[in-house]
């Protein structure tokens, strides 16, 4: 199966290399903003019980089904589809990926250029000596400035242009190869100083110990969201990836290591910030507020807080560049595979059309604050389409196109490796794309619309 243009497409070298890159297109923001404060908020030990099985029973089907599809089509993620599903209404499935990984790189780069700031802040010494209100004018005024966030948003973009530019092996391999360590290296590190102070016990029981009392309906459908963001699904990255893995891979072993790669990563980072939290009696906040207002504040209080402090949002920028360089590979892939764009061109102008919806996207956080779609600023339009709609849309398109259309003796041949390694699990593989994973989405698609649509309307919709 040969496909024009095979020759000189990228491919990764080295097995070390895909799993580089694919955890690290995985593990962003998200898992260290997002997952200690939703894990503590939800229960604790029952949120992560929970979540645990939805990334077994759905992420990593799902998973396996982008890199089998990108890896079958030696396309990008659009193109994949023309190749395995041709003439048919399938490839609107890699359109969805394209957009949304156009929508989320807009408002991705925004939230990375604040790391990028506060990086630098702290290695200057600017985050010591300030009260907690201090730390929340700090950053809100730091956001809404019309100029400072949009420089470190267009350096941030830059950055992850050049290395895109480079191509697969010479960019994107070789720094995830660099940059995955690095950030885990940090991670033990924030990790060993944070369970080592005193108190810290406090904020491990927060994160492992089950309460089930605050264990609801909302905290099922958080796991099942989260679990999909994290593994970052349905947004074309994987199947881009994939088409980069050659035939001597197996599929299934790695997706596993990857799941497991950015589990282990989201943990660690629960364990490096829960801790440290609750050591000084802050209260954990959530989102960005935790990262920006809480922590600066938990560090200026520990002894080498500006050290650690330093590491941290190093750890932070290097999470949202693994992350970007893959949703950029995704435009990049699809410009130069659909339109015959050379690389460079493909690049520049993928990086710089994002680049332009970002600055809009910092401005809306301040001078151009107003509501752009059901009371939400353009950066949070941007944020709830992609979480809320095209991602889940897309994950679910992928789970029906694998279960339903194509099968389980083609998708059998693809996970051998063309009967190379035994694959015992395509039953439940095929079990939950066709089942599962279809019925799981759409809850959590209906979930997210309805209680964006409660709170824009002011009424309750939801029965909890």
């Amino acid at each position: 199966m040969s496909h024009s243009g095979d020759q000189n497409r990228g491919s990764f070298s080295s097995k070390f290399g895909v799993i580089a890159a694919a955890a690290g297109s995985a593990v962003g923001l998200g898992n260290i903003w997002k997952f200690p404060y939703i894990t503590g908020e939800f229960g604790g030990g029952a949120f992560l019980f929970v979540y645990l099985g939805f990334i077994i029973a759905i992420g990593l089907p799902i998973m396996i089904s982008e890199l089998m599809i990108g890896r079958r089509g030696r396309q990008n993620a659009f193109g994949s589809f023309k190749v395995l599903a041709p003439n048919s209404k399938w490839r609107v499935t890699g359109l969805f990926g394209v957009v949304a990984a156009y929508l989320i790189l807009s408002f991705y780069g925004v939230v990375a250029g604040w790391s990028l700031h506060y990086a630098v802040e702290a290695l200057v010494g600017n985050l010591s000596d300030r009260t907690p209100q201090e730390f929340e004018v700090l950053f809100t005024s730091f956001i809404e400035k019309p100029v400072l966030p949009v420089l470190w948003q267009l350096l941030f973009m830059v950055i992850t242009s050049v290395i895109v530019l480079l191509g697969v092996q010479k960019g994107i391999e070789k720094y995830s190869k660099i940059l995955m360590p690095v950030l885990v290296i940090i991670l033990v590190v924030l990790v060993v100083r944070s369970i080592t102070l005193p108190g810290a016990g406090k904020g491990l029981e927060f994160l492992f110990k089950p309460d089930f009392s605050k264990f609801n309906m909302e905290g099922v459908l958080s796991a099942l969201g989260h679990a999909f963001f994290s593994l970052s699904l349905g947004m074309g990255t994987l199947i881009t990836y994939g088409s980069y893995i050659n035939k001597k891979n197996n599929l299934g072993k790695t997706a596993l290591q990857v799941t497991l790669a950015d589990t282990i990563i989201a943990l660690l980072a629960a364990m490096a910030i829960m801790p440290a939290v609750f050591a000084f009696d802050i209260a954990p906040g959530s989102g960005p507020g935790l990262v920006f207002m809480t922590l600066p504040n938990v560090f200026q209080q520990m002894p080498g807080g500006q050290f650690f402090s330093i590491l941290f949002f190093v750890l932070l920028s290097v999470a949202a560049l693994t992350s970007s360089i893959s949703i950029l590979e995704v435009i990049v892939a699809f410009f130069v595979e659909e339109f015959k764009l050379n690389r460079k061109v493909a690049t520049l102008l993928a990086g710089i059309t994002t680049a332009i919806v970002g600055v809009f996207c910092s401005l809306s956080m301040g001078i151009l604050n107003f509501p752009a779609f059901i009371g939400k600023n353009l950066f949070d339009t941007l944020d709830f389409l992609a979480s809320n709609v095209f991602l889940p849309l897309g994950g679910l398109l992928i789970a029906l196109f694998v279960g339903w259309y194509y099968g389980k003796k083609k998708t059998l041949q693809e996970l051998t490796s063309e009967g190379k390694y035994k694959v015992k699990f395509i039953n439940s593989l095929m079990w939950s794309l066709k089942y599962i994973a279809p019925l799981a989405i759409f809850v959590v698609l209906i979930y997210g619309i309805l209680e964006n649509l409660e709170t824009y309307l002011k009424v309750e919709i939801l029965p909890w």
